[in-house]
């Protein structure tokens, strides 16, 4: 048995494969996963598991070298803004919605989470340990 935080074998497995600078998803209930990439499904119900649960799962396996946000979530969504904010992440970039949507389809794989609050999604790029 795993040790570490993350215990879902598709997505250690996803993170485990990534080279620098392939990306990975984790997605609200509601953005659409892009035709083609692999998704794996963690939604339960509403809000089960949320947002943030899922992305510090990921980040204690992955080493990112900068994250990709929707403009809007800062105005539509301040509280996980700042939460996502808190965690110290290395190059925050933003961009439109339809654009993130747009760069999801260069992704490694695709996590869908239960979370409900708007603009609930981030872009991971692997980083390098060395």
């Amino acid at each position: 048995m795993k040790k570490t935080l993350l215990l879902n074998a598709a997505l250690s497995q996803v993170i485990a494969a990534m080279g620098h600078g392939d990306t990975i998803v984790i997605g609200d209930a509601g953005l659409p996963a892009p035709a083609g990439v692999p998704v794996i499904d963690l939604a339960v119900t509403r809000g089960l598991p949320d947002f943030m649960s899922v992305l510090k799962a990921v980040l204690s396996e992955l080493e990112v070298e900068h994250h990709l946000l929707a403009t809007e979530l800062d105005e539509r969504s301040p509280q996980l803004a700042a939460q996502i904010k808190a965690l110290g992440l290395a190059s925050r970039r933003l961009v439109p919605h339809e654009d993130f949507k747009e760069r999801t389809r260069n992704a490694r794989a695709f996590v869908r989470t239960g979370e409900c609050t708007p603009y609930a999604n981030i872009i991971l790029a692997s980083g390098v340990v060395f």
